[in-house]
């Protein structure tokens, strides 16, 4: 029978304690943006607004430009949406091989995209750049798109192969004794459970590409297809102490990723939880 002690009050507190801590940056992060410009520089960090004023959102949102917030939020979601569901096709499609086939190739092929993991993409931005300007897919969405694909492939293979080891083929027997062609056993019968991979897939490559600064900057810099942390930096660079502004531009960039982190977490913990299991 549980017996509520001195000590867990005390561990219970230390929790209380060290949850407030870990709020208290986005607690200041809420409460400044909400303030006008003359509080922002006259009142304490903690100190709450003496009156919610959004101006600072308003004024984010409705900027233009080549740095226009609402453009470049639109350019991070295209682009982190398009590489996501390469990722979903081709990493799927390829781990769905790599884990089926018993050929001393498959294997070879599945150690090369552990050292491609491994390595850091860094190594190749020089080459990979020059390939892409000689192809015209510099300062576009379409070549970010492709450029994330072939960088994050590595990761969706072993993660959906590791799935993918662990599912029976009496799935795939079974449609293909219904009629179904391989291609249609893996579309309508493996890939639909496989959710937790795609989820976790999904959510990992979804939170590097849209924090990505490195790459957009490289690969977009100067051109009117600027991401949301490279239009971020530019903002924030112009805007010097204006931080009731700055953390607007901030509090913006989460929502998106945040909301779509909460409508895929059940399949994140499911696919996490599957791999330990694994």
């Amino acid at each position: 029978m549980f017996r509520y002690t001195k000590l867990t009050a005390v561990r219970e507190i230390l929790i209380w304690v060290i949850t407030l801590l870990g709020l208290l940056p986005f607690y200041i992060l809420i409460v400044t943006s909400l303030k006008t410009d003359q509080e922002t520089l006259t009142t304490s960090a903690v100190a709450p607004p003496s009156s919610l004023d959004f101006s600072a959102f308003v004024e984010v949102l409705t900027t233009t430009g080549r740095n226009s917030i609402p453009m470049s939020i639109l350019n991070s979601v295209i682009i982190t949406g398009g590489a996501i569901l390469g990722l979903v096709v081709l990493g799927s499609a390829a781990a769905y091989v790599i884990a089926r086939r018993t050929r001393r190739w498959t294997t070879i092929t599945f150690y090369l995209v552990l050292i491609a993991i491994i390595l850091p993409a860094q190594l190749g931005t020089v080459p990979l750049y020059i390939g892409a300007r000689s192809l015209g897919l510099t300062g576009n969405a379409i070549g970010m798109i492709l450029l994330w694909i072939g960088i994050l492939l590595p990761l969706s293979v072993f993660l959906y192969a590791s799935f993918f080891r662990g599912l029976s083929t009496e799935y795939e027997e079974a449609a293909v004794i219904d009629g179904a062609t391989p291609t249609q056993a893996f579309f309508r019968v493996v890939l639909p459970l496989m959710a937790p991979a795609t989820g976790t897939v999904a959510i990992l490559a979804g939170l590097i590409v849209w924090n990505d600064f490195f790459n957009s900057l490289i690969f977009l810099g100067g051109s009117t297809t600027q991401t949301l942390p490279v239009a971020m930096y530019t903002y924030v660079g112009g805007l010097v102490s204006a931080w009731n502004k700055i953390f607007a531009v901030v509090i913006i960039s989460m929502v998106p990723i945040l909301a779509f982190y909460m409508f895929a977490q059940k399949q994140f913990i499911q696919g996490f939880a599957g791999g330990l299991k694994g």
